[in-house]
């Protein structure tokens, strides 16, 4: 942990203080990263055992009855730079089980790391954002502690402010080192590229001012229904991100289509807006997409056809082609580069929560180019569940 700190401190020095790469962001609140992403589950430990399993995740952390927490149950799941926590209530009744009923498993909490959680809720909340959680010290030992504070986001989703400068222990106080013989090998997922939130109809603009206005944020994409559209559905999205890049939150939103869009089916089995997805990187994707197929995991289906004239589209790539098409892996370029993408299914029984797998070779943009054959693949899934 002594080097987790002092490679924040040389990360303050440099990068955070200095790497400011999008001039319209007012970046008021400097934000070093994502912490990590809670979903509240039905069984936080069978869904654990999924992520290890299928994801290549490795047992962090724990909190429950055995760490005096009463009421849930929380596993944390690490993997290089990405953190997930499923929680779990163990009582009836209850905000979280009131959540379940309403949104099947999905994502509660997006926290974000920063220097000082009191400021970034002071800042947010004095520019409109209301409060979830006051500026709180959690203390674990002696001179070791975290402050978090919160503001609520779209729907019933929540962003954390965590301040970990001070802390010498395991993940958060009142959860202990979660040791366990079975941990598969990591798949090569290294960080979350980027969150993708589904708004109602005509709420995007509202919930990017929210980002502009409340947390800085600056949009440096906007796609609208003639972009991201079929010959039955379309949607509108804009992509809000913070000073240094490393937060990005595109928002979308319904658009009128001849049937009902993936953002209307999210909206509808979700019961609200919400998290629709997690972007996550690798260096490998190949590789990734190959261990995760092995391991269960399902993805989207790309039709052969979409190759056949993919180098003139996007011109020479490192990679084999043959290869991208056996694992039907979409490929974008744009002046910065080219980037690899293939999003799975819903992880969740509903169909609402799924990810995405990103390996960025340059490229800055969110593979417009691949939209068409994405929404058709997603299209036919919904024809599948009478949805569309």
């Amino acid at each position: 942990m002594a080097a987790e700190i002092k490679n924040l401190k040389d990360l303050q020095n440099t990068e955070y203080s200095l790497n400011k790469l999008f001039d319209e962001a007012e970046d008021f609140l400097p934000l070093l990263g994502t912490d990590y992403v809670e979903l509240y589950v039905g069984n936080a430990k069978q869904s654990a055992h999924f992520y290890k399993t299928a994801f290549g995740f490795q047992s962090e952390a724990y909190a429950g009855l055995e760490t005096g927490m009463k009421d849930k149950v929380s596993y944390v799941l690490k993997q290089d730079k990405i953190r997930l926590v499923l929680t779990t209530p163990l009582q009836e009744g209850g905000k979280i089980n009131e959540h379940l009923s309403k949104h099947g498993d999905g994502v509660k909490v997006v926290a974000l790391w920063v220097e000082d959680a009191t400021k970034a809720w002071e800042e947010t909340t004095k520019r409109g954002a209301k409060s979830f959680m006051e500026p709180t010290k959690e203390e674990d030992g002696e001179n070791s502690y975290v402050v978090r504070s919160g503001i609520h986001t779209y729907g019933e989703t929540v962003h954390i402010f965590v301040e970990r400068k001070n802390y010498t222990g395991v993940f958060l106080p009142n959860y202990k080192k979660w040791e366990s013989h079975y941990n598969p090998k990591p798949v090569g997922l290294k960080y979350i590229d980027h969150m993708v939130g589904n708004v109602g109809w005509d709420e995007m603009n509202k919930w990017c001012e929210f980002y502009a206005n409340v947390m800085g944020f600056a949009q440096i994409v906007s796609f609208d229904d003639k972009d991201i559209s079929t010959d039955y559905t379309a949607l509108m999205s804009k992509v809000m991100s913070n000073g240094n890049g490393r937060i990005k939150f595109p928002i979308n939103e319904p658009a009128e289509g001849k049937k009902k869009s993936q953002i209307e089916e999210y909206i509808d089995f979700y019961n609200g807006p919400g998290v629709q997805h997690i972007a996550v990187a690798t260096n490998d994707i190949v590789h990734t997409v190959s261990e995760m197929r092995n391991r269960g995991v399902e993805f989207l289906y790309v039709p052969e056809n979409y190759y056949d004239d993919l180098l003139e589209r996007v011109g020479n790539i490192d990679e084999d082609v043959e290869l991208l098409k056996k694992h039907g892996i979409l490929i974008d370029r744009d002046d910065e580069g080219y980037l690899l993408q293939l999003f799975t299914k819903p992880v969740v029984d509903r169909p609402t929560m799924f990810f995405e797998i990103i390996q960025r070779k340059g490229a800055k943009s969110f593979g417009k180019g691949n939209f068409k054959a994405l929404f058709e693949a997603i299209e036919r899934e919904q024809e599948n569940r009478g949805t569309l």
